[in-house]
Formats: C-alpha cells, sequence, structure tokens
C-alpha cells in the first residue's frame, strides 16, 4: 500500500469516528434525560467555580490596591514644585506607557495616582483622566483615590463634562 493512501484511510477513519461521536452526542442530548441532567449540572458547576476564582481574584486585587496606596503614602512625595512637577511628568509617562502594554493596570494606576497626588488642581486632572486613561485602568484609580482619605477629587465618572469645569486646561 502506499503511504497517501494510508493517510487517507487514517484521515477518514478519524472523521467518521468524530462524526458519529457527535451522532451519540446529540442523540442522547435529546432523548437522555439523566444524560441532559449530567450536562446541565456540569455547566451549573462551572459557572459556579468561575463565579467563585472572580469573587478571589477581586478580592486579591483590592487587597493588593490597597496595599500599593499604603506603601505610596508612606513613600511620601516630593515637596518642591520642580521635584513635584518633574515627578509628575515622570509617573504619568510611566502610567500612559503602562496603560497602553494593558499587561498590569494596577502599576498604570498607580502612577496615575502618583501624578494626581503631586497635582495641584486634583479635580481638574480627573477630568482629563476621564478621557484619556483605558476604562479598567481608571476604575482602579477610582478605587485607589477611595482609600486615600486625604486626597480630595470629587467623583469619577463625570466624562467630558468634568473637564470643563477647570477650563480644559490639561498637563504639557
Amino acid at each position: 500500500m502506499r503511504t497517501s493512501t494510508i493517510i487517507t484511510i487514517s484521515i477518514g477513519t478519524a472523521v467518521s469516528g468524530l462524526l458519529a461521536y457527535a451522532v451519540y452526542f446529540d442523540y442522547q442530548r435529546r432523548n437522555n434525560p439523566d444524560f441532559r441532567k449530567a450536562l446541565k449540572r456540569d455547566a451549573r458547576r462551572q459557572a459556579r467555580k468561575a463565579k467563585e476564582e472572580n469573587e478571589a481574584q477581586g478580592k486579591r486585587q483590592k487587597e493588593e490596591i490597597k496595599l500599593a496606596v499604603q506603601e505610596t503614602l508612606e513613600e511620601g512625595f516630593p515637596k518642591d514644585i520642580e521635584e513635584k512637577e518633574a515627578y509628575f511628568l515622570q509617573q504619568i509617562s510611566q502610567g500612559e506607557a503602562m496603560a497602553n502594554e494593558g499587561a498590569d493596570p494596577v502599576g498604570a494606576a498607580l502612577c496615575f495616582y502618583k501624578g494626581l497626588k503631586v497635582y495641584p488642581e486634583p479635580r481638574s486632572l480627573i477630568g482629563i483622566y476621564d478621557n484619556t486613561v483605558p476604562k479598567p485602568v481608571l476604575e482602579i484609580l477610582a478605587q485607589m483615590v477611595s482609600y486615600d482619605k486625604d486626597l480630595n477629587v470629587g467623583s469619577f465618572g463625570g466624562g467630558k463634562d468634568s473637564g470643563s469645569e477647570s477650563g480644559g486646561h490639561g498637563v504639557e
């Protein structure tokens, strides 16, 4: 026998087996109540497991955010105007780079938070963030701001209207 004939027979056998299994599965799904119950039970189990994993990840992320804010507050911030300006520009550029990569949204939000802490008018900067920072990073930033009782920025989510309060001034 030729090699091509053996390969064709093997592929045909594999496809026939898959087709037979699909027909069997469909028949069982339609006609066997125990099989349907088992499928539903497995689907519910998988959904419950995914939900528990998401909740656990959410808790871990909240703790990570809280810890990052506490560490940042303990480190302190520059006091001199020139140092604040340089620190602000460094943090914002680093945050933008991290947000564009998308690999570490907590790290990106932390950079934006640090920039917010040294900015003279945090409320106007929030308006700029609303329009430029990706939503997942912005949500993490909102959590960080909520953990910092000394930072008064109003509320997040104002969209394009919140930037108009400051007269549209931004940091270049």
